[in-house]
């Protein structure tokens, strides 16, 4: 490391052109090929994966998207002459749009082909959350658009498809799309737009999340350092980094699967660890300075050592974050390598970028008040004073009664995790202004709330037996309790599959939805295909998200136990302790529990949601547990290595736990509760991002990381610490010889403790003083 720091500070305006001509062709080649992200929920060998495949092997080149044009009268009917016209008016500009392949509204007679209701259905099946489905569902049930006229005749809707997938859609295209239909609006007539395309015109609040969480993190630095140039080395370190890694992550979409999430998911991670992890850097430079020594002896020294530390906590949010390729799922083995490669280049340029930078800002680092201090008074030892110090003794007198009151806090706030439902999150948990939800609450209200989600149901057939008990079928669906309506059997030109679309008589994302899939593939189904080789199988939004979630579930204890050992393993070899390592992993998990507690409360238990402009409460994503874990147990470990880390230091020079405890809470809590805050500000930031899973991760992270450095890294660890006295350190002899031996910070840039603070004890106030 030492070596990395001094040629980036003696080749510093060649570091920093080299991070720039990265960044600027990273940039640009993303901005050549574009975008190529994919959702793709599909889990292979589950029953909705097998009805997707059935479908796209019998009915290949699905088509283009789809969106859904609503509109809904105060008063009288839709069938009205002037409405009727009206909105024909409207069709016919929206067919004409540019990316518009085909319209199909209730006005009209278009033909419609099975194959063309085949594929709708197959949509329906594998389209991603988020997307309206009354058009697929309608269209199977009724090829001449009869039927999207509610039966009180005051709503109708349209179905605009068009020749592309909605990732592929220019955003002036849907803005167009919405643009044009909502212009119909008036005199009592309402018009809406949903599905996957309409999404395309909302969120948009990433930019402003970006710049509220940068402008927070710049004011907590400028009033932690008190230099304004210090204060944005930080930031200008982690966009630079992050900003590189988005478009990164851009290019990587060309060669995986990487969710449309995975970027702002990337940025928001990065941008957290990057300025927290400068912030420590610059912290143990400013340090230096204030000892005496020079610009590059500081920089290089704070690289050397703080930047160990920096690289080993990089190392395990990675090891956490690629944890999730051993659940063996395409979607998240992007989003694992977008958020891992995010993390590395924070890292690299905290330990390259940086120390140049540091190095052109000279003694600036310091304010003006600490520069003339030092001119006057020469270099004097920094002790721990103030509210760090006197906390520090306060937890040292009382750490039974503080670890209490902790662990009952994190208990009381983990409940709701016992509530925890994985679902299908849909455009109806949009906020209550945008387009979309008013669109899927006009559908759910004038066709019942099933129509938003269909059902599919897929059967391969292999002779008359089998295609006499499909024509069966619909009338015991009919029966099915839970069943809105069936529509009619499809049939592949070879007649060897079969498609019928069933509606619900609840929402997507409601349980009884999951119950009615549960009934169909126990009871319904079975019964069906009895004395026959017919084999139906269940799709749909609601099946997929299902059987997405209960593979996540299945593999989650495995995936927790894995990033746990990796950790407790790292953690073992940096401060030979068993200990430590227990103690780190218990915190982990009691961070996880809280953090997704409080977002049960607030996602699904709807706790202020409406309010925070989030939206209807709904079911968690599936995918939210394993991402947040592996983000969570990364960003818990930062921190307790960068506590444990100056505990561990204190202890080899001295032997004296209740020092070490003390004294590294002391000088550790003040950065550590500064980077807590630049996190929790710029992950709170994210809710202003308009995508509901980017709020989850945005609540769950800073909730995560505000228990962590406010409550167990402050309070619960130094507690316990104090309550295990030297076992702490323990560790067998046998094991201590066979476990190779590393450091995070070497001995030889270690200051010695005695010489920094010489026989400090608590005075009356709880500072500590000579």
């Amino acid at each position: 490391m030492a070596a990395i720091a001094r040629w980036c500070i003696r080749h510093r305006l060649a570091a920093v052109l080299l991070w720039l001509v990265a960044f600027a062709g990273v940039t640009a080649a993303a901005g050549a090929l574009g975008s190529a992200y994919s959702n793709d929920y599909e889990v292979p060998g589950t029953e909705s994966g097998r009805a997707v495949a059935v479908l796209d092997e019998t009915f290949p080149g699905r088509g283009g998207d789809s969106g859904t044009i609503v509109w809904h009268t105060e008063h009288g009917s839709v069938r009205a002459a002037d409405v009727e016209q009206r909105m024909t008016t409207m069709l016919d500009e929206v067919e004409d749009l540019p990316g518009v392949a085909a319209v199909t509204g209730p006005y009209g007679s278009a033909d419609v082909t099975e194959a063309a209701q085949a594929q709708g259905q197959a949509r329906a099946t594998a389209a991603e959350p988020g997307t309206a489905h009354a058009a697929q569902a309608a269209q199977a049930s009724d090829a001449a658009g009869q039927g999207q006229i509610s039966d009180d005749g005051r709503t109708a809707y349209a179905t605009v498809t068009f020749d592309r997938q909605a990732d592929d859609i220019p955003h002036e295209q849907a803005r167009a799309l919405v643009d044009t239909a909502r212009a119909a609006s008036g005199d009592g007539v309402q018009v809406e737009v949903g599905g996957s395309i309409a999404a395309l015109t909302e969120g948009g609040g990433a930019h402003i999340a970006e710049i509220v969480g940068v402008a927070v993190a710049a004011l907590v630095l400028f009033v932690a350092f008190g230099s304004l140039a210090a204060s944005l080395l930080p930031i200008a370190t982690a966009l630079v980094s992050v900003g590189t890694a988005y478009s990164g992550i851009v290019l990587l979409g060309h060669l995986m699967t990487v969710a449309d999430f995975a970027p702002m998911l990337g940025m928001l991670i990065g941008l957290g660890v990057g300025i927290d992890y400068a912030l420590f850097i610059v912290t143990r430079h400013r340090k230096g300075l204030k000892r005496g020594l020079s610009v590059p002896e500081a920089a290089q020294n704070a690289v050397a050592t703080t930047g160990r530390a920096v690289v080993f906590a990089g190392a395990t949010v990675c090891i956490a974050l690629l944890g999730m390729l051993i659940l063996r799922l395409s979607f998240l083995n992007g989003v694992a390598i977008a958020a891992s490669l995010t993390v590395i280049l924070t890292v690299a340029a905290s330990v390259t970028l940086l120390p140049a930078l540091l190095s052109l800002i000279g003694m600036r680092a310091l304010s003006r008040r600490e520069r003339r201090r030092l001119v006057e008074h020469g270099p004097q030892p920094e002790l721990p004073t103030g509210l760090a110090a006197r906390w520090s003794a306060f937890v040292e007198r009382h750490p039974k009664k503080l670890g209490a009151v902790a662990a009952v806090v994190m208990l009381v706030l983990a409940l709701p995790t016992l509530s925890l439902r994985l679902g299908t999150s849909d455009q109806g948990n949009n906020p209550a202004s945008s387009t979309t939800r008013q669109a899927y609450d006009l559908l759910a209200d004038g066709f019942g709330p099933g129509v938003n989600g269909p059902l599919t149901l897929v059967a391969e057939l292999e002779g008359p037996n089998d295609r006499l008990a499909m024509n069966e079928l619909p009338a015991q669906l009919r029966a099915t309790a839970g069943v809105e309506s069936v529509g009619p059997l499809t049939y592949s030109g070879n007649g060897q599959t079969a498609v019928v679309t069933v509606v619900p008589d609840s929402a997507p994302q409601s349980q009884q939805t999951s119950d009615l899939v549960d009934r169909l593939r126990a009871d319904v189904l079975p019964t069906a295909e009895h004395g026959t080789s017919l084999d139906v199988h269940v799709g749909g939004v609601t099946a997929a998200y299902d059987d997405f979630a209960q593979v996540i579930i299945g593999k989650l204890p495995l995936f927790v136990g894995v990033v746990i050992a990796l950790g407790c393993l790292l953690l073992l070899l940096a401060f030979r302790s068993l200990g430590i390592p227990l103690k780190a992993a218990a915190m982990n998990v009691a961070a996880v529990a809280s953090a997704f507690g409080i977002v049960v409360a607030i996602f699904q238990w709807g706790w202020g949601t409406e309010l925070l402009g989030l939206g209807r409460a709904g079911p968690i994503e599936p995918f939210l547990p394993v991402i947040a874990v592996s983000v969570l147990f990364g960003l818990s470990m930062d921190y307790q290595v960068f506590l444990v880390s100056r505990m561990y230091e204190e202890w080899l020079e001295t032997g004296d736990n209740r020092r070490a405890v003390r004294v590294g809470l002391a000088e550790t809590s003040r950065v550590i509760n500064s980077a807590a805050v630049i996190m929790i500000a710029v992950f709170l930031a994210f809710v202003l991002s308009g995508d509901r899973v980017i709020a989850m991760f945005g609540i769950g992270l800073a909730a995560a990381v505000a228990l962590d450095a406010f409550v167990l890294r402050t309070l619960l660890v130094p507690a316990l610490m104090h309550m295990l006295g030297g076992a702490n350190w323990w560790l067998p002899r046998s094991l201590d010889r066979i476990l190779p031996r590393i450091s995070i910070e070497p001995p030889e840039c270690r200051e010695p403790a005695r010489a920094k603070i010489p026989r400090e004890r608590a005075s009356g106030d709880g500072e500590l003083v000579p």
